[in-house]
């Protein structure tokens, strides 16, 4: 039991704890209902309940959420273009957005992975200055995906693009398609 001034009372039961907050008139407030003993506190409840709400909020405004913004690139898309692309992804990654990195195939295009695995290597290389590979390219569905966070390569883009090249890609067989 605490008091409204935050001194400890003791132990007591409920009812003459309720008895002493009604005196004063003020409430009895469970704030540690998981502790043994339970911890209540004789305070005004509007208050408590205000006070509690702000906290929440600030805690919420100190949480940064990180969004996963995505590069989506085609096989056929000259390097030249995607140059353009990779300037707003720095943008991106200095913000503290993760970058999902997807090469998009389409009908028979899938059959050339080796295109696709080389766009990634350039777009690794391209920003192993800002960004680190979190996930090494594999293939999801019809499409090469690799995703990046913020943060320089450790290794520079010879790791960069050691990290793509060693990267096993598996290609499911005509069977097992739908």
């Amino acid at each position: 039991m605490i008091d409204e001034t935050g001194k400890q009372i003791g132990i007591m039961p409920i009812y003459d704890a309720l008895r002493m907050a009604q005196e004063r008139n003020l409430d009895l407030v469970e704030v540690a209902p998981n502790a043994q003993p339970p911890v209540c506190r004789i305070t005004d409840f509007g208050k408590f309940m205000y006070e509690r709400t702000k906290k929440e909020r600030e805690a919420k405004k100190a949480q940064k959420t990180i969004e996963v913004k995505e590069l989506r690139v085609r096989p056929k898309t000259n390097w030249y273009h995607t140059g353009f692309k990779l300037k707003r992804v720095r943008e991106f990654l200095q913000a503290g957005n993760k970058i999902r990195v997807r090469v998009l195939f389409r009908a028979r295009e899938i059959t050339h992975l080796t295109i696709g695995r080389d766009i990634l290597e350039k777009v690794a290389v391209e920003l192993a200055d800002a960004a680190t590979i979190e996930q090494p390219p594999q293939l999801d569905g019809k499409s090469l995906v690799m995703l990046l966070t913020p943060g320089p390569m450790k290794g520079g883009a010879e790791a960069a693009r050691a990290i793509v090249r060693n990267a096993k890609i598996v290609v499911p067989s005509p069977e097992e398609t739908p």
